[in-house]
């Protein structure tokens, strides 16, 4: 890693922690996280290993440090999994290990079984601890079934420990994210919305600035696709959360927010397409001549008006539900759009790569447009 790579490795770690002591952010919840995972294996540690003098004590808070997960809900599932994963791990070596006494032949007999085990569909991401739990049973001392069910006992211990401190201990709530996201995703389309219409007003844009605008547009729908991660993020976040319910009521991750997501994926879709048809127009290679000055001024109208449109629903959904503002502007889109079709049909010569054109500058026109006043109806 290069010297400069590693300062900024340095400056964005240092950025986020001023994040985290400033407020409320991604960053605390992050710090939160660790926390409560490194007071999980205390706890648990405490008990099994100092308190109880539990004969294989270091499982109680192995489980509970891996179980403080990103939701409540994530917790307890995994946590049914991972104990079912190390259950069978743990069967299964101490039957091998009883029958065998070469641990280097057991393990080669035990370690393909739970192999193969933890591929079964119904442990999710955890099978890989049938195979650990088998490990610890064949490699610390010699196999018997006191150990092994001892084993077994820690390992429910340790999950207890470390679902119950995620559930009671400011258990993580994404509401939050899930509007910022949403609303960095708006905001972004709007803007590149408000530039593709700034270089076509002006009649400035060529083949770089228009791939600039596309290169925006492919990024919009990646990171509406993190909107959507987000949103079912935060809708599992609240399934088995009692943190919500100390705190006052909260607006729940439901049909606004996929709404909210389907919109924006429109959006993300049409303004590619916009700016692909620009881009391509703009091509030194290709025979068509850029749409007229005129009409572009009228096309730059129309997306300045969909960014507005855009910017009202964002405050709608998430902002002071302005009402009115929405209205307006949809009102005022669905009159630029008939305005444009009516330009474009003058405007259309009998050249068909100019006709081919404007009618992708026109569809696309038509399916951002009918998204954005389906919204505002």
């Amino acid at each position: 890693m290069s010297g400069q790579a590693l300062w900024r490795d340095v400056t964005a770690a240092a950025r986020g922690v001023g994040r985290a002591w400033a407020g409320p952010c991604r960053e605390r919840d992050l710090v939160v996280q660790a926390a409560k995972a490194a007071l999980a294996a205390w706890l648990a540690w405490a008990v099994a290993g100092w308190w109880l003098h539990a004969p294989v004590a270091f499982v109680a808070p192995w489980v509970a440090v891996v179980l403080v997960e990103s939701t409540v809900y994530r917790s307890i599932a995994h946590g049914l999994q991972q104990l079912a994963a190390i259950a069978a791990g743990t069967v299964v070596a101490t039957a091998v290990g009883l029958l065998v006494h070469d641990t280097v032949v057991a393990m080669a007999v035990v370690l393909p079984l739970a192999l193969l085990l933890g591929q079964w569909g119904r442990l999710g991401s955890q099978g890989i601890y049938a195979a650990t739990g088998a490990l610890f049973v064949l490699t610390n001392g010699a196999v018997t079934v006191t150990t092994s069910a001892a084993r077994l006992g820690e390992a429910l211990f340790g999950a207890v420990v470390g679902i119950a401190v995620n559930a009671l201990i400011r258990p993580p709530l994404y509401l939050r994210d899930s509007q910022a996201v949403l609303q960095d995703a708006a905001e972004e389309a709007h803007d590149i919305l408000r530039a593709v219409a700034d270089g076509l007003a002006e009649d400035r844009w060529d083949t770089e600035e228009a791939g600039a605008w596309h290169e925006r547009a492919l990024r919009l729908h990646r990171l509406v696709e993190q909107a959507h991660a987000t949103v079912e993020w935060s809708r599992e976040s609240l399934r088995g959360n009692l943190r919500h319910r100390h705190r006052g009521p909260v607006p729940p991750v439901g049909k606004e927010y996929d709404d909210a997501v389907l919109v924006l994926d429109y959006a993300a879709v049409h303004t590619a397409g916009v700016t692909r048809t620009v881009l391509e127009a703009a091509a030194e290679d290709r025979p068509a001549r850029r749409p007229h000055p005129e009409l572009a001024r009228h096309y730059a109208e129309f997306l300045y008006r969909s960014a507005r449109a855009l910017r009202a629903y964002s405050h709608r959904r998430f902002g002071d539900r302005c009402e009115d503002e929405l209205r307006d502007a949809v009102t005022d889109l669905r009159a630029t759009l008939q305005d444009l079709r009516r330009d474009l049909a003058r405007s259309a010569t009998g050249d068909p790569d100019e006709l081919a054109t404007y009618g992708a500058l026109l569809a696309q026109a038509h399916r951002l447009a009918d998204r954005l006043i389906a919204s505002g109806a």
